[in-house]
Protein backbone atom coordinates (compact mmCIF):
# COMPACT_ATOMS: atom_id res chain seq x y z
CA UNK A 1 0.00 0.00 0.00
CA UNK A 2 1.19 3.52 -0.79
CA UNK A 3 2.22 5.65 2.14
CA UNK A 4 0.41 8.97 1.82
CA UNK A 5 1.84 12.34 2.76
CA UNK A 6 -0.60 15.18 3.47
CA UNK A 7 0.63 18.78 3.71
CA UNK A 8 -1.84 21.47 4.75
CA UNK A 9 -4.25 20.84 7.62
CA UNK A 10 -6.41 23.94 7.42
CA UNK A 11 -10.20 24.09 7.64
CA UNK A 12 -10.66 21.81 4.62
CA UNK A 13 -7.40 19.87 4.66
CA UNK A 14 -7.71 18.61 8.21
CA UNK A 15 -11.10 17.04 7.52
CA UNK A 16 -9.85 15.53 4.27
CA UNK A 17 -6.87 13.99 6.05
CA UNK A 18 -9.08 12.66 8.84
CA UNK A 19 -11.30 10.97 6.26
CA UNK A 20 -8.24 9.30 4.75
CA UNK A 21 -7.36 7.94 8.17
CA UNK A 22 -10.94 6.73 8.71
CA UNK A 23 -10.61 4.83 5.43
CA UNK A 24 -7.44 3.15 6.74
CA UNK A 25 -4.75 4.86 4.69
CA UNK A 26 -1.18 4.96 6.04
CA UNK A 27 -0.76 8.71 6.50
CA UNK A 28 2.07 11.12 7.32
CA UNK A 29 0.98 14.74 7.91
CA UNK A 30 2.70 18.09 8.13
CA UNK A 31 1.47 21.59 8.92
CA UNK A 32 2.81 24.66 10.70
CA UNK A 33 -0.27 24.38 12.96
CA UNK A 34 0.93 21.82 15.49
CA UNK A 35 -2.52 21.50 17.06
CA UNK A 36 -3.90 20.17 13.79
CA UNK A 37 -0.95 17.77 13.46
CA UNK A 38 -1.62 16.48 16.99
CA UNK A 39 -5.28 15.88 16.14
CA UNK A 40 -4.26 13.78 13.13
CA UNK A 41 -1.68 11.94 15.21
CA UNK A 42 -4.42 11.10 17.72
CA UNK A 43 -6.35 9.63 14.78
CA UNK A 44 -3.42 7.37 13.90
CA UNK A 45 -1.42 9.43 11.42
CA UNK A 46 2.34 9.90 11.74
CA UNK A 47 3.58 13.45 12.32
CA UNK A 48 6.11 14.52 9.72
CA UNK A 49 9.09 16.43 11.07
CA UNK A 50 9.31 18.61 7.96
CA UNK A 51 8.53 18.63 4.25
CA UNK A 52 11.78 16.90 3.33
CA UNK A 53 11.29 13.91 5.64
CA UNK A 54 7.66 13.52 4.57
CA UNK A 55 8.61 13.59 0.88
CA UNK A 56 11.31 10.95 1.34
CA UNK A 57 8.98 8.40 2.96
CA UNK A 58 5.75 8.80 0.94
CA UNK A 59 4.84 7.61 -2.55
CA UNK A 60 1.76 9.83 -2.92
CA UNK A 61 1.96 13.38 -1.57
CA UNK A 62 -1.15 15.57 -1.23
CA UNK A 63 -1.08 19.32 -0.73
CA UNK A 64 -4.04 21.44 0.39
CA UNK A 65 -2.71 24.98 0.77
CA UNK A 66 -4.04 28.55 0.55
CA UNK A 67 -2.46 29.77 -2.69
CA UNK A 68 0.13 29.32 -5.43
CA UNK A 69 2.75 30.95 -3.20
CA UNK A 70 2.51 28.29 -0.49
CA UNK A 71 2.37 25.42 -2.98
CA UNK A 72 5.54 26.65 -4.71
CA UNK A 73 7.29 27.13 -1.35
CA UNK A 74 6.54 23.51 -0.43
CA UNK A 75 7.52 22.13 -3.83
CA UNK A 76 10.62 24.06 -4.77
CA UNK A 77 14.07 24.43 -3.28
CA UNK A 78 16.65 22.11 -1.75
CA UNK A 79 14.31 20.67 0.89
CA UNK A 80 11.17 20.79 -1.23
CA UNK A 81 8.98 17.95 -2.43
CA UNK A 82 10.29 17.94 -5.99
CA UNK A 83 13.88 17.60 -4.83
CA UNK A 84 13.26 15.00 -2.12
CA UNK A 85 10.51 12.68 -3.37
CA UNK A 86 11.48 9.39 -4.97
CA UNK A 87 11.06 8.66 -8.67
CA UNK A 88 7.52 7.58 -9.49
CA UNK A 89 5.95 9.54 -6.65
CA UNK A 90 2.57 11.10 -7.42
CA UNK A 91 2.13 14.68 -6.21
CA UNK A 92 -1.54 15.63 -5.97
CA UNK A 93 -2.21 19.30 -5.36
CA UNK A 94 -5.77 19.84 -4.13
CA UNK A 95 -5.35 23.58 -3.60
CA UNK A 96 -6.97 26.20 -5.82
CA UNK A 97 -4.06 27.95 -7.51
CA UNK A 98 -3.08 29.84 -10.65
CA UNK A 99 -3.36 27.44 -13.62
CA UNK A 100 -0.04 28.74 -14.96
CA UNK A 101 1.59 27.74 -11.66
CA UNK A 102 0.12 24.26 -12.09
CA UNK A 103 1.56 24.06 -15.61
CA UNK A 104 5.00 25.12 -14.36
CA UNK A 105 5.03 22.69 -11.43
CA UNK A 106 3.80 19.86 -13.63
CA UNK A 107 6.73 20.41 -16.00
CA UNK A 108 9.23 20.57 -13.13
CA UNK A 109 7.76 17.44 -11.55
CA UNK A 110 8.02 15.53 -14.83
CA UNK A 111 11.66 16.57 -15.17
CA UNK A 112 12.28 15.14 -11.68
CA UNK A 113 10.63 11.82 -12.55
CA UNK A 114 7.43 12.57 -10.62
CA UNK A 115 3.77 12.58 -11.66
CA UNK A 116 1.51 15.58 -11.06
CA UNK A 117 -2.23 15.63 -10.42
CA UNK A 118 -4.32 18.74 -9.87
CA UNK A 119 -7.49 17.95 -7.92
CA UNK A 120 -9.14 21.02 -6.40
CA UNK A 121 -12.14 20.58 -4.15
CA UNK A 122 -15.69 21.83 -4.62
CA UNK A 123 -18.51 22.30 -2.12
CA UNK A 124 -18.09 23.65 1.40
CA UNK A 125 -16.13 22.83 4.54
CA UNK A 126 -19.06 20.96 6.08
CA UNK A 127 -19.08 18.66 3.05
CA UNK A 128 -15.36 18.02 3.57
CA UNK A 129 -16.13 17.18 7.22
CA UNK A 130 -18.50 14.44 6.06
CA UNK A 131 -16.32 13.20 3.18
CA UNK A 132 -18.84 14.56 0.67
CA UNK A 133 -16.64 16.88 -1.38
CA UNK A 134 -16.84 17.22 -5.14
CA UNK A 135 -13.37 16.88 -6.66
CA UNK A 136 -12.25 18.01 -10.12
CA UNK A 137 -9.22 16.08 -11.32
CA UNK A 138 -6.63 16.80 -13.97
CA UNK A 139 -4.39 13.76 -14.46
CA UNK A 140 -3.22 11.05 -16.83
CA UNK A 141 -5.42 7.95 -16.91
CA UNK A 142 -2.82 5.93 -14.97
CA UNK A 143 -2.36 8.56 -12.27
CA UNK A 144 -6.11 9.03 -11.95
CA UNK A 145 -6.57 5.31 -11.31
CA UNK A 146 -3.80 5.40 -8.71
CA UNK A 147 -5.29 8.28 -6.69
CA UNK A 148 -8.97 7.36 -7.17
CA UNK A 149 -9.25 5.35 -3.91
CA UNK A 150 -7.99 8.37 -1.98
CA UNK A 151 -10.42 10.68 -3.74
CA UNK A 152 -13.28 8.31 -2.93
CA UNK A 153 -12.37 8.55 0.77
CA UNK A 154 -12.55 12.36 0.66
CA UNK A 155 -15.47 12.94 -1.68
CA UNK A 156 -18.65 11.50 -3.11
CA UNK A 157 -18.48 13.10 -6.57
CA UNK A 158 -15.26 12.72 -8.55
CA UNK A 159 -14.83 14.11 -12.07
CA UNK A 160 -11.80 13.29 -14.20
CA UNK A 161 -11.81 16.50 -16.22
CA UNK A 162 -8.89 15.61 -18.49
CA UNK A 163 -5.10 15.94 -18.45
CA UNK A 164 -3.11 17.87 -15.84
CA UNK A 165 -4.34 21.45 -15.56
CA UNK A 166 -7.99 20.79 -16.38
CA UNK A 167 -9.00 20.22 -12.76
CA UNK A 168 -7.86 23.66 -11.61
CA UNK A 169 -9.27 25.40 -14.66
CA UNK A 170 -12.64 23.71 -14.13
CA UNK A 171 -12.55 24.87 -10.49
CA UNK A 172 -12.06 28.48 -11.58
CA UNK A 173 -15.06 28.30 -13.91
CA UNK A 174 -17.14 26.84 -11.08
CA UNK A 175 -16.00 29.36 -8.49
CA UNK A 176 -16.51 32.28 -10.86
CA UNK A 177 -20.20 31.35 -11.04
CA UNK A 178 -20.55 30.53 -7.34
CA UNK A 179 -18.96 33.78 -6.14
CA UNK A 180 -20.71 35.92 -8.74
CA UNK A 181 -24.06 34.43 -7.75
CA UNK A 182 -23.35 35.40 -4.14
CA UNK A 183 -22.74 38.95 -5.31
CA UNK A 184 -25.94 39.03 -7.39
CA UNK A 185 -27.97 37.50 -4.57
CA UNK A 186 -26.57 40.03 -2.13
CA UNK A 187 -27.46 42.94 -4.38
CA UNK A 188 -30.96 41.57 -5.03
CA UNK A 189 -31.66 41.05 -1.33
CA UNK A 190 -30.34 44.51 -0.48
CA UNK A 191 -32.68 45.98 -3.09
CA UNK A 192 -35.61 44.00 -1.69
CA UNK A 193 -34.85 45.37 1.77
CA UNK A 194 -34.67 48.93 0.47
CA UNK A 195 -38.03 48.36 -1.24
CA UNK A 196 -39.47 47.23 2.11
CA UNK A 197 -40.44 43.80 0.78
CA UNK A 198 -41.14 40.79 2.97
CA UNK A 199 -37.98 38.68 2.75
CA UNK A 200 -39.71 35.30 2.95
CA UNK A 201 -42.26 36.15 0.26
CA UNK A 202 -39.49 37.50 -1.96
CA UNK A 203 -37.52 34.28 -1.54
CA UNK A 204 -40.60 32.17 -2.31
CA UNK A 205 -41.04 34.05 -5.58
CA UNK A 206 -37.36 33.72 -6.48
CA UNK A 207 -37.35 30.00 -5.67
CA UNK A 208 -40.32 29.53 -7.99
CA UNK A 209 -38.77 31.14 -11.07
CA UNK A 210 -35.65 30.77 -13.17
CA UNK A 211 -34.05 33.46 -11.00
CA UNK A 212 -33.26 30.88 -8.33
CA UNK A 213 -29.76 29.42 -7.91
CA UNK A 214 -27.95 27.00 -5.64
CA UNK A 215 -26.35 29.69 -3.48
CA UNK A 216 -29.69 31.37 -2.79
CA UNK A 217 -31.49 28.11 -2.07
CA UNK A 218 -28.82 26.02 -0.30
CA UNK A 219 -26.29 28.38 1.28
CA UNK A 220 -27.98 31.69 2.09
CA UNK A 221 -30.86 30.27 4.22
CA UNK A 222 -28.37 28.53 6.52
CA UNK A 223 -25.77 31.30 6.62
CA UNK A 224 -26.26 35.02 6.10
CA UNK A 225 -30.08 34.99 6.24
CA UNK A 226 -30.01 33.59 9.79
CA UNK A 227 -27.07 35.74 10.88
CA UNK A 228 -24.61 32.85 10.75
CA UNK A 229 -21.27 34.16 9.48
CA UNK A 230 -19.07 31.17 10.40
CA UNK A 231 -17.43 30.35 7.10
CA UNK A 232 -17.82 27.32 4.93
CA UNK A 233 -15.85 29.41 2.45
CA UNK A 234 -14.58 32.85 3.44
CA UNK A 235 -14.88 36.16 1.66
CA UNK A 236 -11.06 36.26 1.74
CA UNK A 237 -10.86 32.96 -0.17
CA UNK A 238 -13.59 34.02 -2.59
CA UNK A 239 -11.61 37.19 -3.28
CA UNK A 240 -8.47 35.11 -3.86
CA UNK A 241 -10.28 32.86 -6.31
CA UNK A 242 -11.75 35.82 -8.18
CA UNK A 243 -8.21 37.21 -8.48
CA UNK A 244 -7.21 33.92 -10.10
CA UNK A 245 -10.23 34.06 -12.41
CA UNK A 246 -9.47 37.61 -13.56
CA UNK A 247 -5.77 36.90 -14.04
CA UNK A 248 -6.45 33.65 -15.93
CA UNK A 249 -8.98 35.44 -18.13
CA UNK A 250 -6.42 38.15 -18.92
CA UNK A 251 -3.81 35.51 -19.78
CA UNK A 252 -6.32 33.76 -22.06
CA UNK A 253 -7.58 37.02 -23.63
CA UNK A 254 -11.14 36.43 -22.46
CA UNK A 255 -13.01 39.63 -21.49
CA UNK A 256 -14.78 39.17 -18.14
CA UNK A 257 -16.07 42.56 -16.96
CA UNK A 258 -18.52 40.98 -14.50
CA UNK A 259 -15.68 39.03 -12.87
CA UNK A 260 -13.68 42.24 -12.47
CA UNK A 261 -16.64 44.02 -10.84
CA UNK A 262 -17.32 41.12 -8.45
CA UNK A 263 -13.63 41.00 -7.54
CA UNK A 264 -13.69 44.65 -6.54
CA UNK A 265 -16.92 44.25 -4.55
CA UNK A 266 -15.22 41.53 -2.53
CA UNK A 267 -12.24 43.88 -2.12
CA UNK A 268 -14.63 46.41 -0.55
CA UNK A 269 -16.01 43.70 1.75
CA UNK A 270 -12.52 42.75 2.90
CA UNK A 271 -11.69 46.41 3.57
CA UNK A 272 -14.80 46.56 5.76
CA UNK A 273 -13.54 43.60 7.85
CA UNK A 274 -15.84 40.96 6.35
CA UNK A 275 -12.91 38.88 5.07
CA UNK A 276 -13.17 36.07 7.62
CA UNK A 277 -16.93 35.66 7.25
CA UNK A 278 -18.80 33.24 4.99
CA UNK A 279 -18.93 34.45 1.41
CA UNK A 280 -22.75 34.64 1.57
CA UNK A 281 -22.15 37.57 3.95
CA UNK A 282 -21.35 39.71 0.92
CA UNK A 283 -25.09 40.51 1.29
CA UNK A 284 -24.41 42.05 4.71
CA UNK A 285 -21.43 43.98 3.34
CA UNK A 286 -23.57 45.46 0.55
CA UNK A 287 -26.31 46.40 3.02
CA UNK A 288 -23.80 47.99 5.38
CA UNK A 289 -22.36 50.04 2.52
CA UNK A 290 -25.84 51.25 1.55
CA UNK A 291 -27.10 51.73 5.14
CA UNK A 292 -29.82 49.12 4.61
CA UNK A 293 -31.10 46.77 7.29
CA UNK A 294 -29.50 43.37 6.85
CA UNK A 295 -31.81 40.69 5.42
CA UNK A 296 -32.89 38.06 7.93
CA UNK A 297 -35.55 35.35 7.87
CA UNK A 298 -37.58 34.30 10.95
CA UNK A 299 -35.96 31.63 13.10
CA UNK A 300 -38.63 29.05 12.25
CA UNK A 301 -38.62 29.67 8.49
CA UNK A 302 -37.56 26.93 6.07
CA UNK A 303 -36.78 27.26 2.35
CA UNK A 304 -38.46 23.88 1.69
Amino acid sequence: MDRIGFIGLGRMGKSMALNLRKAGFDLVVFDINKTAVTELADAGAAAGADVESLARQCSIIITMLPSSKEVEQIMLGEGGVLACAGAGTVVMDMSTIDPLATDKLHALAAAAGLSWVDAPVGRLAEHADRGESLIMVGASEDDFRRVKPLLDAMGTTIYHCGPVGTGGRTKLVNNYLAVSLCQINGEALALSQRFGLDITKTLQVLYGTSATNGQLRMNFPHKVLVGQNEPGFTIDLAHKDMSLVVNAAHASKVPMPVAAAVHESFSLARAADFGGQDFSCIADAICQLANIEKPRVPSNWSPD
